[in-house]
């Protein structure tokens, strides 16, 4: 995120303006699984696959060819051995020393930290209120414009990862079962649909790069609370 009066929004900062921290975190891990660095382990876990990195997921652009990566000791790659990730993504890896669930990553401490961070930096570009913590107008209205410059895909043929990832980062588990369904239904990031009498019923809880997206955030009125 730059300063100035044109911010320039990440897609794991929309997800924490849109859907709270589990959001923010949520966009990371899927930023991380189209990358091929992070996969859906034991059901409802996301593991670290031990690759090197690279490419998105089919019908995701990506690029590969990364050197072989020093062993980080528990199996997977070395970070300094990859593509520099961004700073959310890249907390996200270096807390799954072990598979862990979506709620277990948000609260690792370094994870924390960086979500901190984050928070800390659209409060200064006037798009959330610290006390009590909540968005302003000004991220109120730059939600409404990536909306409006991002309708929700019906499938993810010919889009980006980073098209992917704004997506789910502006429409949560709508996106997600669109574009990512199988990963995010065996890691846990969405749940099952059950079949019953009346029909298809689904529990939900509440879900969520990578290129950023500019917004400019006008004359500064963006003091203004929900």
């Amino acid at each position: 995120m730059s300063g100035g009066t044109s911010v320039r929004l990440e897609p794991y900062e929309v997800a924490l303006l849109r859907g709270g921290p589990r959001a923010a975190v949520t966009v990371a891990a899927l930023d991380l699984q189209l990358r091929g660095l992070v996969d859906a382990g034991r059901p409802g876990r996301i593991r670290a696959t031990g690759a090197t990195g690279a490419t998105g997921a089919a019908g995701v652009t990506g690029s590969s060819g990364a050197p072989p990566a020093e062993d980080a000791g528990d199996g997977r790659p070395a970070l300094d051995a990859l593509p520099a990730l961004p700073i959310l993504p890249e907390a996200v890896y270096a807390a799954l020393q072990r598979p862990a669930s979506i709620q277990e990553l948000a609260a690792r401490p370094d994870v924390r930290e960086t979500l901190s961070g984050l928070r800390a930096g659209l409060v200064a570009a006037g798009m959330l209120r610290s006390l009590p913590p909540r968005r302003t107008r000004a991220a109120r209205r730059a939600l409404r414009a990536l909306r409006g410059g991002h309708p929700l895909p019906a499938g993810r043929k010919g889009l980006s990862r980073d098209d992917v990832l704004m997506a789910v980062a502006l429409y949560g588990e709508s996106a997600l079962s669109a574009l990512a369904a199988r990963f995010a239904l065996r890691a846990g990031l969405i749940a099952r649909a059950e079949v019953a009498d009346t029909g298809f019923h689904r529990r939900s809880p509440r879900g969520g790069g990578t290129g950023g997206v500019m917004y400019s955030c006008g004359g500064g009125d963006g003091g203004g609370s929900d």
